[in-house]
């Protein structure tokens, strides 16, 4: 990840950075870390990912009727 910082913007840089990682997942993923996790808790925690999943791309396959 690189994040540029023009004329001393620090402030814009800070904003970008946290964009960024916002965006790949990056503080879901340091939160997720900060404690242990039993693995019965992170295969539910996967299986109810992988159900949402699952829900949003059948609305999105599903053609919308506005009648």
């Amino acid at each position: 990840m690189k994040i540029e910082v023009f004329d001393n913007q620090i402030e814009a840089a800070l904003k970008a950075l946290k964009k960024q990682m916002q965006k790949d997942g990056s503080f879901q993923e340091m939160k997720r870390r900060a404690y242990y996790e039993k693995p019965s808790v992170k295969r539910k925690r996967k299986q109810a990912l992988a159900r949402k999943k699952r829900r949003r791309a059948m609305q999105r396959a599903r053609p919308f009727d506005g009648d």
